[in-house]
């Protein structure tokens, strides 16, 4: 089982969106992906078609009140499994800020619990890095970083890399990390000057697909489908695909 985060500390670098769709990809592919959301603003909840979500049977009942994961698990009707978020997760933080091993919760509970199904796990992370990102990069075999064609979220990246860089040297093991260049619009030159200083930053961590800005990424959540649901014939839908067999011919998800 590889348990991957989908992290930048910047919003709007099209994490959600990645996770959705690699998700989807995983599926089709016949990974059998499990998804956990820990952004308190569940959108990967939402974009899933998951709705009215209690916080008992959220992944907040997990941190809360040790819940079982394996209890929290939802079917989707994309496919793919998904143990829910709440709002109720933006008190994590607060509660556990000053205990030390709070962040090795969910590392614990997915070795316990989910390791024998041989899944990959992905997690999609909110967009700062506090307990809920720090159980899930503890969490994590790798780290998938979406960049966005613009300066901040590059700036993001770095930031990210430096947090990263401390905690292999608090567990002792490497963290495997890919970057994956989002929001790519080939009209404009920045978009080419922001891919550029990628590749010249992180070399081969680089993703060689990269993801187009497209209209159908955006919209196909409003209607709590993925980007082959919604639109398959997309740039979008053509992108996501392409990202997805890459990782998987690299061992990303094994």
């Amino acid at each position: 089982m590889a348990t991957i985060a989908i992290f930048n500390q910047k919003g709007g670098v099209g994490k959600t969106t990645t996770c959705l769709n690699l998700t989807a990809g995983l599926t089709r592919a016949q990974r059998c992906p499990v998804v956990i959301d820990l952004d308190p603003q569940a959108h990967m909840t939402l974009a899933s078609g998951v709705r009215d979500v209690r916080a008992d049977t959220s992944v907040a009942a997990f941190f809360k009140g040790g819940a079982p994961l394996a209890n929290l698990i939802q079917e989707t009707a994309g496919g793919w499994q998904l143990i829910p978020a709440t709002l109720e997760l933006a008190k994590i933080d607060v509660m556990f800020g000053n205990d030390t091993q709070a962040g090795m919760m969910l590392s614990h509970g997915l070795k316990e619990e989910l390791a024998l199904t041989g899944a990959p796990v992905l997690i999609d992370c909110c967009p700062m890095l506090g307990v809920l990102t720090l159980n899930a990069l503890l969490a994590a075999d790798r780290v998938l970083i979406p960049v966005s064609a613009d300066f901040l979220s590059l700036q993001g990246v770095h930031r990210l890399e430096v947090a990263l860089n401390v905690l292999e040297t608090k567990l002792k093991r490497k963290i495997e990390r890919r970057v994956v260049v989002t929001r790519f619009d080939a009209r404009r030159k920045l978009a080419f000057e922001i891919y550029d200083k990628v590749k010249e930053r992180y070399g081969d961590l680089v993703c060689n697909t990269r993801i187009s800005e497209n209209v159908a990424l955006a919209t196909s959540p409003m209607h709590a489908k993925d980007i082959f649901s919604f639109a398959p014939n997309s740039p979008g839908a053509v992108d996501y695909k392409a990202l997805t067999l890459e990782l998987i011919k690299s061992g990303f998800f094994s």
